[in-house]
């Protein structure tokens, strides 16, 4: 086949040797099987940023780190200069994700490094050595629907305690292999303790999963370990080994208000005290 242009660059560099086949094209990015020496592996293609929205992506970079305040400015200007920082940003968000969620033990795919916007990873394949499956494309026995619930609970809480949350979470990036689910595409990860709507995005992640598996293992829809993993996060008792059950009794009492305000009150005043101690101590003694 003919070499897609962004692929040139790492077949004259000698990262990759060949480019075999496509593989999928979406909205962000096109994939591509590759052959590397001996080994065949794919490479993700990001699509030019004027085919592609920022609309949609506020509510993910929420708490996301940028390398200084001129770039901070430039994006929240969305200049031409900030909005390609903001691409960049977005690419490297899948690619440090994915090295941080392999060194955490999480099942992605095994990045090999990322090259002049491509990024080169492992190929996920069926037992047959085909492209994987997506979770959404295989039919499965209830004990097969809850093994695979049990391990992909697991691996949300590992993402969690790794400080990350995939943030689109579904059937549709849920690879089949022979050892079962691999996490695929993440780009839009969010940063658990920076992005006031984690909970939410955590939640919607556990729904996509369990709903899907569901399908074949009804009673799954009964559990909520997404309230019970934040909770243990927010802790800080959420561990890679955390013994997760799917139930969460929620705290359904009233606020006690008076005792809330008269906390605030006493914060306040003791901040008060101190500040005046400061100014004494530091007042001039003439």
């Amino acid at each position: 086949m003919k070499t897609p242009p962004g692929l040139l660059a790492l077949i004259d560099d000698g990262v990759i040797d060949e480019v075999i086949r496509p593989l999928k094209s979406g909205k962000e990015a096109s994939v591509y099987v590759v052959r590397s020496g001996t080994e065949v592996r794919c490479a993700k293609v990001y699509k030019d940023m004027r085919q592609r929205s920022f609309q949609q992506r506020a509510q993910y970079q929420e708490g996301r780190k940028v390398r200084g305040s001129r770039e901070a400015r430039a994006i929240a200007k969305s200049s031409r200069y900030g909005r390609k920082e903001q691409e960049s940003a977005w690419k490297n968000t899948e690619v440090d994700a994915l090295y941080r969620l392999d060194a955490a033990g999480v099942r992605v795919p095994k990045p090999y490094g990322f090259f002049n916007g491509v990024l080169v990873m492992e190929l996920v394949t069926d037992a047959g050595g085909y492209s994987a499956p997506r979770l959404g494309e295989v039919e499965l026995s209830a004990e097969t629907a809850r093994g695979y619930h049990v391990f992909m609970m697991n691996q949300i809480a590992r993402m969690l305690c790794a400080g990350l949350i995939h943030g689109d979470l579904s059937e549709y990036n849920v690879l089949v292999g022979p050892d079962g689910p691999v996490i695929i595409d993440l780009p839009q990860a969010v940063d658990a303790a920076g992005n006031n709507a984690a909970l939410a995005m955590l939640e919607r992640d556990v729904l996509n999963i369990t709903t899907s598996l569901a399908r074949f293992a009804p009673e799954l829809m009964e559990t909520d370990f997404a309230n019970e993993m934040w909770a243990l996060f927010q802790e800080g008792e959420l561990r890679p080994d955390s013994a997760l059950t799917g139930v969460f009794i929620r705290n359904e009492a009233p606020a006690d208000v008076d005792a809330v305000m008269e906390a605030i009150d006493e914060a306040r005043d003791e901040a008060v005290r101190r500040q005046r101690g400061r100014d004494e101590a530091n007042a001039d003694p003439g």
